[in-house]
């Protein structure tokens, strides 16, 4: 019979393992390491990932009972609390390394024009508790971390992602990811600064984000409605001169202000520093930026991010970042197959089959093995 790697190998080859064996040599992650390797360490969490395990332990036990099919993957079985010193102990930025390498080459080769790219930008929370989280404290009974993401909804692909304390603002280090030129950025209150809302308008960039109640537009001219549109006011004009008695608003260009109605009692007021775009366009943008939310819901929904094996700083950035490669793993292999359409169903049928020899790409279908092949020779026993 014609040898079948398993599920979990076939996945495992959209690593670029040449990126991680530089990023590893380059961090010293494996300096004096004689027990657990840190691609041991790497792929066992990664399995952890994609089998659902919650555990040290459920790792331990599903990487022992299938130890005859780890060699083909290139580890071994791992002990529990080594794995655990590994988490705390080994860098993270390997991971995060790997992350963005996989994430350059997973973006669409034909690229789309400036204009029409949107990136949304929005931050999740995870829960942590134990001693080692006092790094997260936020307040005395509540650990956290916050998940600081740059996403692409047209390519349902998280292009950065930065893990921070909760108690870091979100708009600190949204300043620190690269401005693309000419893209379009959509983002929330949580990022309110005059300043970076500059640095986007000289880059050349568009942005949509909402405005504070009791911040006052200076209106310039008033542009026309549709009647019976959800799109309620339209106009240009200029944000407040000022931030307080002694600081100068950097952002002096003319902005447009859109108020839109969001249900029979509720309305939002929509800034933007595009004069041009039909209002309705606008909306329609800031209304993608729930695909964001979509997307940390789906990674909480289908990969191990509430309940976290370790708590320190660097176990859980280790976690966070694997949990990412491992969605941009199973992006990449349900973008290949065609069997299955619906990403969540598609990673429950390699839950459910991570050790088996099966193809990945044939996952709802019988096990090659049970299949009667037309060229076996039948042989019936007639008893006497």
């Amino acid at each position: 019979m014609r040898h079948q790697n398993s599920v979990f190998h076939q996945l495992t080859k959209h690593i670029p393992w040449d990126v991680f064996d530089r990023s590893v040599a380059s961090h010293g992650a494996d300096f004096r390491v004689r027990r657990l390797r840190t691609r041991d360490q790497f792929l066992a969490l990664l399995f952890g990932q994609l089998s659902g395990s919650v555990s040290l332990r459920a790792i331990e036990d599903g990487f022992a009972s299938s130890a005859t099919r780890l060699y083909h993957v290139g580890s071994r079985p791992v002990s529990r609390s080594t794995l655990a010193d590994a988490n705390a102990k080994r860098s993270f930025e390997v991971y995060r390394d790997v992350f963005a390498a996989m994430v350059k080459a997973a973006r669409p080769g034909v690229r789309r024009k400036l204009s029409d790219a949107v990136r949304l930008i929005d931050a999740t929370k995870v829960r942590l508790s134990g001693p080692g989280a006092a790094w997260a404290r936020f307040s005395r009974h509540h650990c956290s971390a916050k998940i600081h993401t740059v996403y692409d909804p047209n390519a349902n692909l998280p292009l950065n992602a930065v893990v921070t304390p909760d108690n870091v603002n979100d708009i600190t280090p949204a300043k620190e990811f690269s401005i693309e030129p000419g893209v379009t950025y959509v983002f929330d209150l949580a990022y309110y600064s005059y300043e970076w809302w500059k640095r986007l308008n000289d880059q050349g960039c568009r942005f949509v984000t909402r405005l504070k109640t009791n911040t006052p537009i200076a209106v310039n001219a008033s542009l026309p409605v549709s009647a019976g549109s959800a799109i309620l006011s339209d106009c240009i004009g200029h944000l407040p001169e000022r931030l307080a008695a002694s600081r100068k608003n950097p952002f002096a260009d003319p902005v447009r202000e859109i108020i839109v109605r969001r249900d029979q009692r509720k309305t939002i007021r929509l800034v933007t520093n595009d004069l041009n775009a039909p209002a309705e366009e606008i909306a329609a943008l800031y209304k993608q930026r729930w695909e964001i939310e979509l997307f940390f819901k789906w990674i909480k929904q289908n990969l191990k991010l509430k309940h976290f094996i370790g708590v320190n700083e660097n176990a859980v950035k280790t976690q966070i970042y694997i949990a990412l490669i491992a969605f941009l793993i199973l992006r990449a292999a349900h973008n290949i197959q065609k069997s299955i359409p619906k990403p969540q169903a598609f990673t429950r049928l390699v839950r459910l089959n991570i050790m088996q020899r099966r193809d990945l790409f044939c996952l709802k279908e019988p096990p090659i093995s049970i299949l009667k092949n037309r060229n076996q020779i039948t042989m019936t026993f007639i008893s006497c």
